[in-house]
C-alpha cells in the first residue's frame, strides 16, 4: 500500500472493480482530436429590420389553464416537446440575444410546442415563422439551425424546470430544447404587436435569473463553447 495525503492506495490504483474484473482508465492522448469550439457569424443589429403584425396570443389565459391543458394533452399524447431558437446579433462587438418581451417583466425565446409526431427541426422552423415571419411575404423564411444547445425538463405539472431529469422522475411532463440559429446577413422580421423584440447583451443575462428566468440566464454558459466572428 502506498499512502499519500493520508489516503491508502493499492499499487497501480485503480485497476480492479469491486467485482474483481480488471479495467483500465481511458487514456487521453494526441490521438483524440476533439473539435469543441465552433465559430458562429454575428451581424450587426442594424442589418435587420423589424416590422409589426397582428397580435399573437398564448394558447392559455393563465398559468392554471396552461397546466390544465398540459395535463389533458399528456394523457393523450405523452410528454410535451417544446423547441426554442436562440438568435444572436452584435452591437459594437458585443453579442446580444433577441428576446420577445411581453409586458414589462416577462421575456421569452421565440419558439413553440411541437405537434404530436412533428420533427423538431421542422417544428422549430414553423414556430419561428409563425412568430417572426412576415405574413405578406410569399417567400418562406429561411431558418438555419446551427446546433443544439441543450434541454430543460419539467418533471411535474408545475412551473419549475431543470437542465436534467431529477433522479426520482421517470416520466417528465415536458422537454424544452434550445437551438442556436445562424442568422443571415440581412433579414426582415415582423413582430406581433403585443410583443416587443429586444436585444439583450450576454453580460446582462449572465447569472440574472431574477430578471430573465433560469433558462435565458443560462445562455452565456451554453454559448461559451462557440467563437463569434463579428461581420
Amino acid at each position: 500500500m502506498a499512502a499519500r495525503d493520508g489516503v491508502a492506495r493499492a499499487a497501480g490504483w485503480p485497476r480492479r472493480s469491486t467485482s474483481g474484473s480488471s479495467y483500465a482508465l481511458p487514456s487521453v492522448g494526441a490521438t483524440n482530436n476533439y473539435s469543441v469550439e465552433r465559430t458562429v457569424r454575428l451581424y450587426p443589429l442594424t442589418n435587420y429590420t423589424f416590422g409589426t403584425k397582428e397580435a399573437l396570443y398564448e394558447k392559455d389565459s393563465s398559468v392554471f389553464t396552461r397546466f390544465q391543458r398540459m395535463r389533458a394533452e399528456y394523457e393523450k399524447f405523452g410528454m410535451r416537446k417544446t423547441v426554442e431558437g436562440v438568435l444572436i446579433v452584435h452591437e459594437h462587438g458585443l453579442p446580444h440575444i433577441l428576446l420577445l418581451q411581453l409586458g414589462t417583466t416577462f421575456f421569452k425565446l421565440p419558439g413553440g410546442e411541437l405537434t404530436p409526431g412533428e420533427d423538431e427541426n421542422e417544428g422549430l422552423k414553423r414556430a419561428m415563422t409563425e412568430i417572426l415571419g412576415r405574413p405578406e411575404s410569399n417567400q418562406e423564411m429561411e431558418w438555419v439551425i446551427e446546433d443544439s444547445l441543450g434541454s430543460w425538463w419539467r418533471p411535474n405539472f408545475e412551473a419549475p424546470q431543470y437542465p436534467y431529469i431529477p433522479a426520482h422522475i421517470s416520466k417528465p411532463k415536458e422537454q424544452k430544447k434550445l437551438f442556436l440559429m445562424q442568422l443571415g446577413e440581412k433579414a426582415n422580421f415582423a413582430v406581433p404587436r403585443n410583443y416587443k423584440l429586444v436585444a439583450a447583451p450576454l453580460f446582462e443575462l449572465f447569472d440574472n435569473s431574477p430578471g430573465y428566468g433560469p433558462i435565458i440566464a443560462s445562455l452565456p454558459q451554453l454559448l461559451s463553447r462557440f467563437s463569434f466572428l463579428y461581420m
